[in-house]
């Protein structure tokens, strides 16, 4: 009751201060009272949240105390993401509308080509950051999620648990809801020591989930949409609402606001899993920065036969409200790497083997798929073709093919690094 008073006297003596406003504003929030005492407040709203210090949204005006909440989230999920010098770079770079120009630019049949690259490379990278090698039927099925992340349809509980089922093929993983029971994330080591990240507990999920759902449903409209698509992937494995399947759907996630922002157009995606397969360290680094301090507020006991005793020590606003400034640097920073050294690189080399194929395929009569091995390993070892390769195909292709294939191959870098 002193602190309440306490609260009272202090909003009555500077009635319209900002920190007092925002002050009482949360407090009424967070304790679902009405602060007591006649006192009138006056100026022009003021934000939560200093946008020249941190990413903010438009926000919601509450006329009471001239508050405008602008957080990234509401007062039961929010993330925080600080104005680095890093993200105001990644940002002013407008990622999503280079990468648009880039595929309208393309002839049609590139354009395919470079969408069915992206779509089997995002699969397989995004797999073999789980250290895992898909089969094909795995690889066809999360395609195949992966086209739905244009499908202009609501996220919410029952379609996740849709793309989870789809996302694994272990039966007894099969989700039919959020998670009820606690899980855990374990490395090598053994007993407690091994553990490496603990979820929060399922009572939690229902309102952690509405946050991140709104991450991906609802601001990639109002804000960058890659700030956005980062906050809801990794929000979600944070959240970790499956007992399988989480890090597939949170790079799932990362697509979806995107797509659903209706910055990319044409089936187009950018191929981050291919980006984040080759910054592993740096994943690990972002994941790390909420998962490792979250590890400690448990204590752990393994209690033997991989059974433990898990108690958390800390606070539900730890799991609520999250400094997100490293996952966001690490998802711009993907997106980057995506256009320019995954996309465009990749297009580029197609263009090259094109024009390479077609110049020998013009001059010589030699089976399709030796040229287009031959030209493929060509463009890869700067128009070289090793005495193996050549010694591979020696029954099927001449010698002057092959000097051939490497002339070739020689004009058309030669073309493309005379421009400027």
């Amino acid at each position: 009751m002193l602190h309440f008073v306490l609260e009272s006297k202090i909003v009555k003596a500077t009635p319209s201060s900002r920190y007092v406003r925002v002050l009482g504003f949360l407090w009424e929030a967070f304790n679902e009272q009405t602060l007591e005492g006649d006192f009138v407040i006056s100026g022009p709203t003021v934000d939560v949240f200093d946008s020249s210090r941190y990413l903010t949204a438009p926000g919601e005006r509450n006329a009471r105390w001239r508050v405008n909440f602008n957080g990234l989230g509401n007062l039961n999920y929010c993330a925080t993401v600080e104005r680095t010098a890093e993200i105001e770079t990644l940002l002013g770079l407008q990622i999503l509308e280079r990468a648009q120009t880039f595929i309208d630019s393309l002839a049609d049949h590139a354009t395919d080509r470079a969408l069915a690259w992206v779509y089997l490379h995002e699969t397989e990278s995004s797999f073999a950051i789980e250290r895992e090698s898909p089969t094909q039927g795995k690889a066809e099925a999360f395609v195949t999620l992966l086209k739905q992340a244009h499908t202009p349809r609501q996220m919410d509980e029952d379609y996740l648990v849709e793309l989870q089922n789809a996302a694994i093929t272990n039966p007894f993983d099969l989700a039919a809801s959020f998670r009820f029971q606690q899980n855990w994330l374990r490395g090598p080591l053994r007993g407690a020591a091994g553990i490496t990240y603990i979820p929060p507990p399922p009572q939690l999920l229902q309102t952690l989930m509405k946050g991140v759902l709104s991450f991906a449903n609802d601001l990639p409209r109002i804000i960058d949409p890659l700030v956005a698509a980062s906050l809801a992937s990794f929000g979600f494995v944070f959240a970790h609402p499956f007992m399988d399947g989480n890090g597939r759907l949170s790079r799932f996630l990362f697509h979806y606001a995107l797509c659903q922002s209706g910055q990319l157009a044409h089936g187009l995606l950018l191929p981050v899993s291919v980006a984040m397969k080759r910054n592993e360290s740096g994943y690990l680094k972002a994941l790390h920065s909420y998962s490792l301090p979250m590890r400690r507020q448990w204590d752990v006991r393994w209690v033997g036969d991989e059974q433990y005793d898990l108690r958390f020590n800390g606070d539900d606003s730890l799991y609520r409200y999250w400094d997100a400034t490293e996952a966001v640097t690490f998802g711009l920073s993907m997106a980057h790497q995506a256009l320019e050294q995954d996309l465009s690189e990749e297009t580029k080399f197609l263009d090259r083997f094109d024009r390479a194929y077609q110049l020998v395929n013009e001059q010589f009569d030699v089976r399709g798929n030796d040229l287009t091995t031959l030209t493929l390993s060509c463009l890869q070892h700067d128009a070289i073709l090793s005495k193996n390769r050549r010694k591979q195909f020696s029954l099927t292709v001449p010698e002057n093919v092959f000097d051939a294939i490497e002339k070739a191959c020689q004009s058309v870098l030669d073309a493309d690094r005379a421009q400027p």
